[in-house]
């Protein structure tokens, strides 16, 4: 059986790489989501729960059993040191989980594995991983609007998030496809799609 394609897809907070992940799972490709396993990992439950609960403290698990994200988004802004702590616990279960599913959507015959990961750039270890990275991209400013009005943040929250991800330069550099999401519509990110599907044998 043929190895799939392996594509990381990748993008700052508000430049819609999760909008074109989807599309590209309409066109045939299996999609990995790296904050959705995440999420997984630290919800109720979840396999990361009980090392966030020794790393952090009982404080750091709210009422029903999550992660309290709020207050870990704000510990992980202010201190580097929470945030690599908080990473090292969650990411192994990420790369541990996204593999399975890679295996699994390999076995089901998919020809193009979709791998949306946020932090592809910053975290150096993916790339060697994927056959191709697109990277998707917009303004600085484009985002920042993006973001207030989708999670009702304040411009300064938002600039601060900004600030802990890569620069657009260095997610540029690591591209091998470029999708500017600048000023266009949903249609036309579509179309941007479904080229790259066709690129990846879709």
């Amino acid at each position: 059986m043929q190895r799939p394609v392996h594509v990381g897809l990748t993008g700052g907070i508000g430049s819609g790489k999760s909008t074109l992940g989807q599309m590209l799972q309409s066109c045939g490709a299996a999609l990995m989501d790296a904050d959705a396993i995440a999420r997984s990992v630290t919800a109720p439950g979840g396999a990361a729960i009980a090392d966030i609960r020794t790393a952090f403290g009982p404080e750091a698990i709210d009422s029903t059993g999550a992660m309290d994200r709020a207050r870990m988004r704000t510990l992980a802004f202010s201190s580097p040191q929470a945030r690599a702590q908080l990473e090292a616990i969650v990411h192994p279960w990420v790369t541990r989980l996204s593999a399975q599913q890679a295996r699994d959507a390999a076995t089901a015959g998919h020809r193009a594995i979709v791998f949306d990961i946020p932090l592809l750039v910053e975290s150096g270890r993916w790339v060697r991983k994927l056959d191709a990275v697109v990277v998707v991209d917009c303004s600085t400013e484009t985002q920042i609007h993006r973001v207030m009005a989708r999670n009702g943040l304040q411009r300064a929250a938002v600039q601060a998030i900004l600030e802990t991800q890569a620069s657009r330069q260095a997610r540029r550099a690591a591209a091998d496809a470029i999708v500017v999401n600048d000023g266009i519509s949903l249609e036309a990110l579509r179309g941007h799609a479904t080229q790259l599907a066709r690129l990846f044998g879709l």
